[in-house]
């Protein structure tokens, strides 16, 4: 008898196969992860460095405007990273 996880698995792959991705997509997508991992402190760091300052400037308006800055940034380098994976898991092998 099968477990109600693994009747759930079965119709997900039988809607979506799970993809098999090659050595040089798996390198590929490894090597945007670090690229991103990267790119994201960087800002963060920067943008934190401002929030810092705003803050100690008491100035409120600059810390909210500098948190929303910070969130945006993150969103979109996470769907631009998201967006080159996608690219590499359609190229073919």
């Amino acid at each position: 008898m099968k477990t109600a996880y693994e009747l759930a698995m079965e119709r997900l792959n039988k809607g979506a196969p799970v993809q098999k991705l090659s050595d040089d997509q798996k390198k590929k997508l490894g090597e945007l992860d670090q690229l991103y991992k990267a790119k994201l402190a960087e800002r963060e760091l920067f943008l934190k460095g401002e929030l810092a300052k705003a803050a100690a400037a008491d100035n409120a308006e600059a810390v909210a405007q500098l948190e929303k800055q910070l969130i945006s940034d993150r969103r979109s380098l996470a769907a631009e990273l998201e967006e080159k994976k996608e690219q590499v898991r359609q190229a073919s092998g």
